[in-house]
């Protein structure tokens, strides 16, 4: 039986966080034959004297690790500046802990202009989720996300509210005819799409990203796992949108929310360790690791962020259309945002780069959609402008609980019978995705009605997502 030791267990023991973990995990995984005390003792030893093994056949690699961290002086890193300016929050009471020390630590870097923490957020890797930060002439993978680009988009139809109902087994069908999912799933053959994305010459930009284009073609036109879905709704216009040409009453719309898949999530990883090895942090910040927008591999990283975003709009861009033909409708109005990017803005009359790690934009006059869970309704917005928010917004409701919390806590009949409350339909999703494990969606925009104005709002009828539950690959 394997030796059950976990990160936590290692931590306890005094070994640092980082690196030297994973190596003591893996030293654990392959189990040498030692009990579970045995490897505590051993790792004990060789945190009180690595010196003695060095050459060991076992823990020699923790060993070193150990001495390489002990000779690290504070010059070794970049300084954090800890007289840091203040950053703005919204909803901070229903904010938790982990992402406001999150924050805090973001407004620590030499690079950092402003910061703003959006009434969603939680914790996530580096930046918070719901984190929106301005730097100067850099940019942070870990600060942009996995999931590049990831996005919404929105179709509202000429459809009345009554035609759904009357054929709800028709937009069925047609959901899962037009949508597929889940991590690693994708199109073959004869079922591939096409787009102009696919010729965009980022792709030859160096072998790295040129290897990605196969995959990306496969998965050209899908969603991911998690909480990316494709949903059909009713829109209620409360009154006449000049802007949209839409008048006051209640249509059928089609929402999408996925992001770059595969692509995305491979040149998040490879430029975050090619950060993490360029700009040496302390570990507190080392998930921050920054590249100048001024060096080849600082540009590099743009290109491809760039790519992965086009790329997801690609990919909703498809859906959308298999819809509307499948449907023979008329869409009367089309709206798209992302999050999880970063873009060149002004800020105090200078150019800075500002990440939104799952946060709208919001600038005066800019459409968004904000989602709730497949139980609450989401909203269209026109976004304020609001300069202490960075022209920012939430991206949705925000977890409450985390994916394991949810699995432990949740029932399925509990989840069937809040979807029944409401009428909605679900293919797909595990327990990780159920309503209870967001917060309440009226509270976020409650706490962000100086960001955004309402336009309309949508409730989810019909929703898919992936059937395993999965993350994106």
């Amino acid at each position: 039986m394997k030796t059950q030791i976990n990160g936590t267990d290692i931590l306890e023991l005094g070994l640092p966080e980082g690196k030297i973990i994973g190596i003591a995990l893996k030293i654990n995984s392959k189990r040498n034959g030692f009990t579970r005390d045995e490897m505590i003792t051993n790792f004990k030893n060789v945190l009180e004297a690595p010196e003695n093994y060095i050459d060991d056949k076992i823990f020699s690699k923790l060993a070193v690790a150990l001495i390489e961290k002990s000779n690290e002086k504070p010059e070794d890193f970049i300084a954090l500046n800890e007289t840091p300016n203040a950053y703005s929050a919204y909803g901070l009471d229903h904010i938790e802990d982990g992402a406001r020390k999150q924050m805090e630590v973001a407004m620590k870097l030499p690079v950092t202009v402003a910061g703003a923490l959006m009434p969603d957020a939680h914790q996530g890797y580096g930046l918070p989720i719901g984190g929106v930060l301005a730097t100067k002439n850099a940019i942070i993978p870990y600060g942009v996300g996995v999931d590049i680009g990831c996005r919404m988009a929105l179709s509202v139809y000429d459809i009345p509210e009554d035609f759904y109902f009357e054929n709800e087994a028709k937009f069925k069908k047609e959901l899962i005819a037009n949508s597929i999912f889940g991590a690693g799933h994708g199109f073959h053959g004869q079922y591939r799409s096409d787009h102009a994305v696919l010729e965009n010459e980022t792709f030859n930009m160096n072998p790295f990203v040129k290897n990605l284009k196969d995959k990306a073609w496969s998965q050209l036109g899908s969603s991911g796992g998690g909480n990316h879905f494709v949903e059909f709704g009713i829109m209620e216009f409360a009154k006449d949108d000049a802007v949209l040409n839409i008048p006051k009453g209640k249509y059928v719309a089609l929402l999408t929310h996925s992001g770059s898949r595969g692509m995305g999530a491979t040149i998040a990883g490879h430029y975050t360790k090619i950060a993490k090895d360029e700009c040496k942090l302390p570990e507190v910040a080392k998930n921050l690791a920054y590249l100048d927008m001024n060096s080849q591999l600082g540009q590099e990283y743009w290109l491809a962020m760039n790519l992965a975003g086009d790329y997801a709009s690609a990919c909703h861009e498809i859906i959308h259309n298999k819809m509307e033909r499948a449907l023979g409708a008329t869409i009367l109005a089309k709206v798209e945002n992302h999050h999880n990017f970063a873009w060149k803005e002004i800020w105090n009359d200078e150019e800075v780069i500002v990440h939104r790690k799952g946060a709208t934009p919001a600038g005066k006059g800019v459409m968004g959609i904000i989602p709730g869970s497949m139980t609450a309704p989401g909203f269209l917005v026109r976004g304020k402008g609001e300069e202490n928010a960075i022209n920012s917004a939430s991206h949705g409701a925000g977890r409450q609980m985390s994916r394991t919390q949810a699995i432990k806590n949740i029932t399925q009949t509990e989840m069937k019978s809040i979807l029944r409350d409401h009428g909605v339909t679900l293919i797909g999703a595990g327990l990780d995705e159920a309503p209870m494990a967001y917060k309440d969606i009226n509270q976020v925009m409650e706490a962000q009605k100086d960001l955004v104005d309402v336009v309309a709002k949508f409730t989810p009828k019909l929703v898919r997502m992936a059937d395993d539950g999965s993350k994106e690959d």
